[in-house]
């Protein structure tokens, strides 16, 4: 593939997303105001070449172009020809990623979660993938859990077919991806007492909390089982900024059974909450997210006057 002459304008900082108030009686009756920060809207802000870069729809929004901007700065700088990344059968970071190295003409392989899908049909999210250029290489979970180790990991890497790669860690998070969080964070001070985001490797949290000011809290809703995340955001901020940044706190036990799993009164929830306040609820992360806002507000957990901001990181 070839690299559009206007790579300047697909890594350019793009300016700061909508931020929309809802009104909603379950946040209203208990005084809290909700502000949704629309990062599902930031790609509608660049000035596209469709001749040049393809459809809109294919380009990746919300906090996974935060995250992957910067590493693929860093990964065009350094003279690299393919990006390595690292996600599930389900992923949207490997989806985002091959989105992203489609329009900037740099080749991008996903290694998979799960060696039994080598030989299935792909579903939806990794036909996308596919389709955006992506070479796929299937491993065992127990491989995949042990990527951690330098060894494994250059093992990993070699076997895919993709030495030489720009490695990027599963979910993007990572020290550079953890910078471009955080200008989430700057873009919403002043804004909310609290901000909440989804979560699934806690980089965007980890950013986020970086960037607020200091009189506000980011909430994060982990969207998997596990009680991981903590020591997690810890070790990112550690590696990003040296050490603990910003206030930050989880909210546990709304994960509806783990990633992915979309049970029916979730469902039922984000296609209610969608065509209650006229946008597309993408389910696996902003649903969960909205469901345990709704549910910490019923409980009590934000004081009355509370301005609670939720930020949408992308779209169905």
């Amino acid at each position: 593939m070839n690299r559009p002459a206007n790579l300047d304008v697909l890594l350019q900082p793009r300016p700061p997303s909508p931020l929309q108030e809802i009104h909603d009686e379950r946040f209203e009756r208990h005084g809290v105001r909700l502000l949704l920060k629309r990062d599902d809207l930031i790609h509608t802000t660049i000035p596209w070449d469709t001749d040049v870069l393809g459809p809109v729809d294919l380009y990746p929004p919300g906090n996974k172009w935060r995250k992957l901007a910067p590493i693929l700065r860093a990964a065009v700088a350094g003279g690299h020809e393919r990006i390595v990344t690292f996600g599930g059968a389900y992923s949207n970071h490997l989806r985002a990623t091959a989105a992203a190295g489609r329009l900037l003409g740099l080749p991008t392989t996903g290694i998979v979660r799960g060696d039994e899908l080598a030989g299935r049909p792909l579903n939806d999210s990794l036909a996308r993938c596919a389709a955006d250029g992506m070479r796929l290489h299937f491993v065992s979970r127990s491989r995949y859990r042990a990527k951690a180790d330098p060894q494994e990991l250059a093992r990993l890497v070699r076997e895919a077919g993709a030495d030489g790669a720009y490695v990027v860690p599963e979910g993007g998070s990572n020290a550079l991806a953890l910078g471009g969080c955080a200008e989430l964070g700057r873009e919403l001070r002043g804004a909310a007492d609290v901000v909440a985001v989804a979560c699934g490797t806690g980089g965007t949290l980890a950013g986020l909390a970086a960037g607020l000011a200091p009189e506000q809290r980011a909430l994060g809703v982990p969207v998997l089982a596990g009680g991981f995340l903590e020591g997690e955001i810890r070790s990112l901020q550690l590696a990003a900024f040296g050490g603990p940044a910003g206030s930050w706190s989880l909210a546990e036990g709304f994960h509806h059974g783990g990633y992915a799993r979309v049970p029916a009164e979730l469902e039922e929830f984000a296609a209610g909450f969608g065509a209650r306040h006229g946008f597309p609820v993408e389910r696996i992360y902003v649903a969960k997210l909205l469901w345990a806002l709704a549910a910490l507000a019923a409980d009590g957990a934000f004081p009355r006057g509370t301005t609670l901001a939720a930020i949408v990181t992308g779209r169905p």
